[in-house]
């Protein structure tokens, strides 16, 4: 399995892995606090249990992060595998939902994204939508690496990647924003009541733009012969 197609089969069995004990998790999560219904059931006070589930996010993102640092082969290639298992990952999470308890019903139902640094609440195309585009960019960014070329963020990616994200965060943050000047009770409280969905799709289409830009790379620069080296 040295070859990269068989690297990637192997990182997509882990992420696989990964998704089914993730959601199993959220299953029993959902067991202990009696939710039915997120955003009537979510709890809107901290418990002893919260601690342990934002380190558990954490720890998710260091899993991914290190098996794409042990997939990859080049610096570049590194972050394209974390991304494409991150992406993989986040997709079956709700592939396995699915099976376990009939949840999502459909890409529409609102979902708990993230809690750090406040929560993240969108309807569940909106993870999807990103986590394939992080597959995508992911693999093309590992693939061409590890090819021989070249990948930098120049001046226009990292002005589209930075605006898109901020556009992005905003639709997902924006319920737990408006609420923060009541204080950190009142954001856990807060509740979506609308997505701006326009508003996110314009934020994805910026940062996949400058995903594709990075991901494609350069050729690199042909090396002289070493007779015809200077010096």
């Amino acid at each position: 399995m040295s070859g990269w197609m068989g690297r990637l089969l192997v990182l997509s069995l882990f992420a696989a892995a990964m998704a089914y004990v993730e959601s199993a998790v959220v299953v029993y999560l959902r067991r202990v606090y009696g939710i039915t219904d997120l955003l009537r059931d979510v709890p809107t006070q901290p418990d002893p249990l919260t601690p342990i589930e934002l380190g558990r996010e954490i720890a998710t993102l260091v899993m991914l992060g290190t098996v794409g640092a042990l997939t990859g082969r080049t610096p570049a290639a590194r972050w394209g595998f974390f991304l494409y298992a991150w992406g993989l990952w986040d997709i079956l999470y709700y592939v396995w939902l699915r099976v376990f308890i009939g949840w999502p019903a459909s890409l529409l139902d609102w979902d708990l994204l993230f809690l750090i640094p406040l929560p993240w609440w969108g309807p569940v195309w909106a993870p999807v939508l990103a986590a394939a585009m992080m597959m995508v960019v992911g693999a093309r960014m590992a693939r061409r690496s590890e090819q021989g070329f070249v990948l930098r963020i120049d001046r226009a990616a990292l002005l589209l990647g930075a605006l898109g994200s901020l556009l992005a965060l905003y639709t997902v943050l924006a319920p737990g924003l408006h609420a923060l000047p009541g204080g950190l009770e009142a954001v856990a409280r807060a509740r979506p009541t609308a997505f701006p969905a326009w508003l996110y799709l314009i934020g994805w289409g910026m940062v996949a733009a400058a995903g594709w830009r990075i991901s494609g790379g350069t050729p690199a620069p042909a090396r002289l012969p070493e007779e015809l080296r200077p010096g």
